[in-house]
Parts: structure tokens; sequence; C-alpha cells
């Protein structure tokens, strides 16, 4: 297996020392990590970046609260941050601060350049002022309505409705995030970006811009609707110094990404090699003479696409090859959220349990394609876990290892079959070429597959009978099973780095498994070689255990609805957990939906006389709760308890249909449903109507005479595709 010989640089994006490691930001480092672990195996030289984003506002906001400097308070993350990554089995080859000096130092050269290059200008723009704290109020210091959709944003991005980007002057109706007093604009003299300027370049550049679709896509989307010269100067004293400018700083994402280039210098330094080899590349026959791939999450797609190469092609730096792009996260089913206690914290929940760091970096990898959406659960989990590592890789290794030491107390005699060994050269092949295409799932699912046929010619050959009558041909099944052993152990070492390398020494082979070549995995053992103790890798993940998880996030969602005062302490735990929220009046607000997950659904549909009544006024956030999908309906089944109930399969964009009780089979006849695109609230909380359960409701307008529509997308829309 021939390696590219250009250079390669792989980043993350950098986690905000504001806080603690949490599931969403190992959804990023686990998959660059495996990546890196894989190129290394095809003997690429690679090296990987990452480090503390610690700039901005809400660092500084943090810090007033907590009575501390902002330098003490991101050492504190920093070091947490470090601290998770190695546990965690993510390994950097440097790991900095934004606020370094080489950090400094980087981006005061590439904005000079930008500046030099006459892509930078000032003018007077309208700032948001607060008298009570007499102080100009950088972007994450204003709160107010966005200009856009009219949603409740923060001065930076609209965060909680259309997620575009905002500029300085740009919110409607500033208040002080801090006082909470209203806030008034006054004119200051700030610093634009000619962002405008890079349109052709960026329209170009996309298209040969590798990496994941969702990323690609997105960008190309941004720039045809046109960009905006963007402002690149805040009032804060924490940060980096804007050239020539008294009293502002360079804004968070030009210094954060620079990052990126600052922290291979001081790797650099350390290694005794050159950081402008990646950074400051020649162009050659194929291209620019370096690969520079950043792994980020779906959310900070724009910057990464947009301002980030616009930047690095204004001050003749090299640009992105590869932009990799993470798929959101979802926990127990509802949308990822601190603030309402769905979250997982990566030490807390997880680590400082005792649960092993392979178990949820395989789930992270082999749960769902990378781009797409991650639920996580405990029960899911669970159920992975036990099926697939314990039951499949792990009794593998176990029962190979085990009967061979018992039997034979050494690596038996014996010759790797061809047909073992053309199975693990396709193995290895597919496994390589999932990668490339950064398709993690379908690289632990080849490895997975390995491992079953593995397990079928352990079975198949019957070795526990054939040692009996003939213990040379059962040394050669045992030998072939453990080129198997050794084979995965090569292939699964980047997505379970720890346990393979327990593996690795049962086997009784020197070294780290982690400095392999997948060519290695074709060398069968050498016969006669001492095998290390047996022992089982995977153990089941037990009910109990799982239940105990459970209760903590409960607890957690309890907590965070009561503080957030979304429940009452009157309220059951069970209720409020589930999502059963006392709604303004008592009133149901599901009087034009279809029947989909609770009674009072398909009382609506009976034609009864309704009152045309409105029901109490509710805010933007309240409309956001529910999570609404485009679906398409696969197939129908009449439920035979019922005569208004149908038993519909709907495609929204996941791993499996979602199975829909709908109370609309006096409407429509059930071939007529199949393959229709509709609206479908994907969080409710699961019910059983007539014995059947339902996940989810299918939306429909009523009138209130016996007329009932679906309601559908008018133009064609892909299962999954969010309805905001």
């Amino acid at each position: 297996m021939k390696p590219d010989t250009k250079p390669m640089i792989v980043t993350c994006g950098l986690p905000y020392a504001n806080g603690m490691a949490h599931l969403g930001h190992m959804r990023t480092y686990v998959p660059a990590d495996i990546y890196v672990r894989s190129q290394r195996k095809q003997g690429r030289e690679v090296v990987f970046i990452c480090g503390s984003d610690t700039h901005g506002t809400p660092v500084v906001v943090n810090a007033e609260k907590e009575g501390v400097t902002p330098a003490e308070l991101v050492s504190v993350y920093h070091d947490h941050f470090l601290g998770i990554f190695g546990r965690m089995g993510v390994r950097f080859d440097a790991f900095g601060t934004t606020d370094d000096i080489e950090n400094h130092d980087r981006t005061t050269d590439i904005v000079q350049k930008l500046i030099d290059g006459g892509f930078v200008y000032s003018k007077n723009i309208d700032i948001a002022y607060c008298p009570r704290c007499d102080r100009f109020l950088p972007d994450r210091y204003v709160e107010g309505v966005c200009p856009h959709c009219g949603v409740i944003a923060r001065g930076d991005e609209c965060d909680q409705g259309c997620k575009k980007p905002l500029y300085p002057g740009e919110i409607i109706n500033p208040s002080c995030a801090v006082c909470k007093g209203p806030a008034e604009y006054r004119s200051q003299e700030h610093y634009f970006f000619k962002l405008s300027e890079f349109e052709g370049f960026l329209k170009d550049y996309l298209e040969t811009l590798r990496g994941t679709d969702n990323a690609v896509n997105y960008a190309k989307g941004w720039v045809t609707q046109g960009l905006q010269d963007w402002c690149i100067s805040r009032n804060m004293d924490w940060g980096v110094k804007f050239p020539g400018a008294e009293g502002l700083v360079v804004y968070v994402w030009v210094d954060a990404p620079i990052g990126y280039v600052s922290f291979t210098e001081e790797w650099a330094k350390t290694a005794g090699d050159s950081w402008e080899k990646f950074w400051k590349a020649p162009a050659g026959e194929n291209g620019q003479e370096s690969e520079i791939v950043h792994f980020i999450g779906g959310d900070i797609v724009y910057h990464h696409c947009i301002f980030w190469p616009a930047m690095l092609k204004g001050a003749g730096y090299s640009l992105p090859t590869d932009v990799v792009a993470s798929g959101m996260v979802k926990i127990e089913d509802k949308k990822f959220s601190k603030s309402r206690g769905y979250v997982v914290w990566v030490g807390e929940d997880y680590l400082d349990q005792g649960f092993h760091p392979d178990l949820l970096r395989y789930y992270l990898a082999g749960y769902t394609s990378h781009t797409k959406e991650l639920n996580f659960s405990w029960e899911m989990l669970q159920e992975k876990i036990n099926s697939e590592l314990v039951a499949v890789l792990g009794n593998l290794f176990y029962r190979s290892l085990l009967f061979a030491s018992k039997n034979f107390g050494e690596i038996p005699k014996g010759t790797a079959e061809p047909a073992i060994l053309e199975r693990i050269k396709t193995a290895t092949a597919d496994s390589v070429k999932a990668l490339s295409e950064y398709e993690f799932k379908k690289y632990t699912d080849t490895v997975m597959e390995l491992a079953s046929f593995a397990n079928t010619y352990f079975q198949s050959h019957e070795p526990w009978a054939l040692i009996k009558t003939d213990k040379e041909k059962c040394g050669e099944v045992v030998y072939n099973c453990l080129s198997l052993v050794k084979a995965l152990a090569v292939l699964f070492e980047p997505v379970a780095p720890g346990k393979m390398q327990e593996a690795w020494e049962q086997l009784g082979l020197s070294g780290k498994v982690a400095d392999t070549l997948y060519e290695d995995a074709l060398v069968p053992p050498v016969p006669g070689s001492a095998l290390g103790k047996p022992e089982i890798l995977f153990t089941k993940l037990e009910d109990d255990r799982i239940a105990a998880m459970d209760e903590i996030a409960k607890k957690r969602v309890h907590l965070a609805m009561t503080e957030a005062g979304l429940i009452t302490g009157e309220e059951t735990r069970a209720g409020a957990v589930s999502g059963d929220i006392k709604n303004n009046g008592g009133k149901s607000a599901q009087k034009s939906c279809c029947a989909a997950g609770e009674k009072r659904g398909e009382k609506s549909m009976e034609n009864e006389e309704q009152k045309a009544e409105l029901l109490p006024e509710i805010s933007i956030d309240d409309f956001f709760k529910a999570q609404i999908k485009v679906g398409k309906i696969l197939s129908v089944e009449t439920i035979e308890k019922s005569t208004k109930l149908y038993k519909i399969m709907v495609d929204v964009g996941e791993e499996a249909p979602r199975q829909i009780v709908s109370g609309i089979r006096a409407y429509y006849e059930a071939d007529a449903l199949v393959g229709k695109t509709v609206c479908v609230i994907v969080n409710l909380k699961p019910a059983k109507l007539c014995g059947v359960q339902s996940q989810g409701m299918i939306l429909a307008a009523d009138d209130g005479s016996g007329k009932v529509s679906l309601l559908m997308p008018d133009q064609e829309l892909g299962p999954g595709s969010n309805i905001c």
C-alpha cells in the first residue's frame, strides 16, 4: 500500500475554553483521531493539531461571574480538555491555546498582510452601548431581535432561529446581556474584511474542496446568496490587539482558525520540522503540495468554508483541501441542550462512571453516517456494545485465544489459507476506501463483517471436536483463527486503540498495535510464538448499570427544566422528563393535527363541534420545542382493533423508518398514502394506540366540517429535511 507523499495536517475545531467536554465535542474529535490513526497505518506522515479557543465575550462574561481573570478561567478548561482527550485516546501532536504568544504573533502577521493587500478598510458603524454599564458592548454582550426572522438572538448570530451570522449594529431592540437594561446605538470606527471581493474565488475554490457534502454544499449556498464584508474588530481588552487600533481586538473568528497555523508552529519548534510545508506549500502538478483536513461540527461550516479560506487566500497561505462536518447530536431522541439537561458530560457521566473509552468511540463511529444526526441513549449504547463488541468481536478474540492457550500453549503450526488472506485483503481495502470517503460507519461495519466471518469459520470447523481426533488439523484451524484475530486487531485499532493493544499482547506480540501498518494485517502470526494470558476484552453492559445512568440523566433533565420554569415542583419527575408539560390554560394545541401518539389527537378527528377560539399566545421558543421534519410514507397498514387508525412507516432521514399511528383512515385510502411527502413531529413522547407503538405525529389540517388534508411541502424535499 503506497502512501501519499504530500505533507498532511489534520485539525479539529477548537473546543471553547468556557465549559466542560460533552458528547457533542466527541462527535468531532473521535472520528478525526480514527482518521489520523488510519492514515498512519497507511504509512502516511500526519500531524494532528488542535487547541483551546480562549478569546471572545463568553469567556469574559463567565470570568466576571466567577470573579477570576479570563486567563485563569481558560487555564482551568484547557487542562480539563487535555485530560479528557488523553482519557478518550485522542492523541494530538500539539494542543495549544489561542492566547499563546505564537497565535498573537501569527494573527497580527496575517491581519497586517490583509491590511497591506488592501483587503481591510475602516468605517464608522453603530455599536450597541450600555449607558448603565458605561461601555460599548461586543457581540455576546448584546441581546435583541434578529432582523432576518424576528427571533430573539444574540449579537453575533441568530442562534435560535435562522442561524444567520449577525453583524454589529444589526440586532433590533438591543439590550445589555449583563445588566439586562436597554442599550443604544452609538457610532464608532471599526475594521472590515472585504469578503465580498472573494466571491469569485470562493465559487471556484468550493468546486475543488473535498470533504463531506453537508459542508461543501452548504457553503456553496451561502456564496450563491452573495457575501457581505465582515467586521473583524471588537471592543474588548481580552484578545489579540488589532494592529494600529487602540482599544480594539481582533474578532475571535479571525484568531481562532489562525490557531491551526500557530499550533503547527509550536509543533514544528518541538519536532525540529517546518510549519511552512503545510501552510506555505507551493503549487505542483497535482495542485497544492500539502493536504489540510479540517474536522468540524456542522454549526461552523460557514466560518471554515467561507471566512477562513478567503482570509488565507488574501494573506498568501495554503488553503484547506478537505472540510469534514459532522451531523448534530441528540440525547435520548431530544435536541441536544445543556440548558434543558439533554447533555452527556464525557467526564462526569461516562469516564468517571467507569465506562471504557473504546465503547463510546465505537458508538460514535458506528452508530450512523458521520454527516447524519446521531442519537445517544444509554439503552442504545448497551444494545450496540452487547450485540456487536461483546457478542461478535470480543467473543471471537476470547474463544480463539483461550482455545489456543489451553490446547497448544502457543501459536500452533499452520499455514494461512489463501481464502482467509483474500478475505483480510478485501476487508483492508474496503476499510481504507471507506475512511478516504469519511464513512466511519462503513469502516466499522466492514471490520465487524470480517469478525462475523471469523466466528463462522471457528464454529463451522468445530475445533473442540477436532482436537480429539486430529490435533494437527485442529492446529491449522486455530492458526487461521489467530491470523484473523491479528488482522482484526490491526484493522480495529483506530476505533478501539486501548482494547486492541490488550488483544495484541494476548497474541504475544511485541510493540504497539498503533504502530503497525495495514499491510501487517496480511502477515500471519509466527508458529511456535508464545501467547499472552487470554482475558475477556468486552463485558456486557448490564441492565442495572444502564438503569442507574438513565436515572442520573432523568434527574438532570428534571432539575434543568424546573430551573427553567418549564415544570412545577408538584409535577412528577417521570411526567416532566417525558415531555408532558402543562400548557397555559390546559388547552389542547393539536386540533389541526392528525392523531399520532396521543388519544386526544384521535378524538379531534371525529368532527365534533369545535369552538372557533384562540389558544393562549406562545413564544417562538415554545414553537421550536416541536421538531418537525419532512418524511416520506413507505407503507400503510390498517390496525384491526380500530376503525380510524393506520400504522404508517415513514422515512424521516434516520437509520430506520419511524412507525407512526395516525387517525386518517377515514380520509385516505392506504394505497393513496404510500409515497406521499408529509410533515412529521419527531420529538413527541412515544405512545401506544390500540396496542401499537407510535413514534411521532403526521400533521394535517382540519377545517371543522369533516374535510382533512395532510400538510405537505410544495416542492421536493428529502426525508429528514428540517421544517423551521
